[in-house]
């Protein structure tokens, strides 16, 4: 490794391990999925094989500069993560707290008009149709209750056991 090897990048606001190699790396940014991250280096012909901390501040510029727009030009809509935005109608790639943002304001404009995930997501349970009879339980447990341990005459620490267990 020579002597420019960035062991740590600064990559979209965050601090991401530079031995790595960089599909992986862009992999660790909220947003980025490994084949996303395969798609932007084809598309920006940076080699998939490198290492992050190997690549120059040029590169790193370019990767994200792609991105700055929150599109990636050059590539087709299903590989976006937010596709027909709900305000613009576009088709977007949001990444790290913008994704985040985004969420949570259509989960709030779900509750605000008491759709059914919106009524769901405000009552804490599973949006998505899964089961909910036996998963996805909360708040304390209800079990059976045992029996009080009595104590033996001689005053030892001994507990005798209940009398729905003795034989007759």
């Amino acid at each position: 490794m020579s002597e420019s090897f960035k062991y740590i990048v600064r990559l979209f606001g965050q601090d991401v391990d530079g031995t790595m190699k960089v599909p992986y790396a862009l992999a660790m940014v909220k947003g980025i999925g490994y084949n996303t991250a395969r798609a932007i280096l084809r598309q920006l012909a940076i080699d998939k094989d490198r290492r992050l901390g190997e690549l120059s501040d040029s590169e790193l510029k370019k990767i994200e500069e792609a991105l700055s727009d929150k599109t990636i030009k050059g590539l087709p809509s299903w590989i976006l993560n937010r596709r027909k935005d709900f305000d613009s109608g576009l088709d977007l790639h949001l990444v790290t707290s913008e994704l985040i943002f985004y969420a949570r304001n259509d989960i709030e404009r779900e509750k605000k008009v008491k759709s059914w995930r919106g009524v769901r997501h405000a009552l804490g349970l599973k949006v998505r149709g899964q089961r909910t009879r036996t998963t996805g339980r909360t708040g304390t447990t209800i079990g059976v209750k045992r029996a009080k341990a009595t104590p033996t005459a001689g005053g030892g620490s001994t507990a005798q056991a209940p009398a729905s267990q003795t034989k007759k």
